[in-house]
């Protein structure tokens, strides 16, 4: 494990994620959120205090650069939260290798896409009804929520290419 590749990530995705992609106006309320994908490339065994910790902080410094009093943290911890039973939940039959990165490249696109989809769920449902916080705005909190997790995969899906190398066919 490279913390040096984990932490060029975590710099990449706050600011990616505070100067840019919380400044797009995409209209009908649609939000791209890429940070989720950094606690997914996380290796599978790291222990959820530290998963937890991690969120965080991540959490922590997009609120801060946003100005959104804690939205982001408190969704990303809910991330961080579910993760290992959704892991769990989509598990290989032979169990998770501990010298794999979790990505589409190892894991495969039908992995990653129940996954990674789950818990972006997870994560946009969360931040949208404590943002809104009425239960009269159910019907905008899931338009929203839909609308920002099919963007949110869309524009994860590329930052996953641009960040994470494709192994060599004779490595597989």
């Amino acid at each position: 494990m490279n913390p040096f590749k984990y932490i060029g990530r975590f710099v990449f995705m706050v600011l990616i994620q505070a100067l840019f992609l919380n400044q797009l106006e995409t209209g009908l309320g649609v939000q791209g959120m890429i940070y989720p994908l950094f606690l997914l490339f996380l290796p599978v065994e790291i222990s959820v205090i530290f998963l937890m910790t991690i969120a965080f902080v991540m959490g922590m410094c997009i609120d801060a650069m946003s100005n959104t009093y804690g939205l982001h943290t408190s969704a990303l911890l809910a991330v961080a939260f579910s993760r290992p039973f959704i892991f769990d939940l989509f598990a290989p039959r032979d169990g998770y290798d501990p010298l794999i990165e979790p990505d589409i490249f190892s894991m495969g696109h039908s992995w990653f896409f129940k996954t990674y989809g789950l818990l972006l769920l997870i994560h946009h449902l969360w931040f949208f009804s404590l943002e809104m916080f009425k239960f009269s705005e159910i019907l905008l909190i899931m338009q929203k929520t839909l609308l920002s997790v099919l963007f949110s995969y869309i524009l994860s899906i590329l930052v996953h290419y641009l960040l994470v190398k494709r192994p060599k066919k004779n490595e597989i």
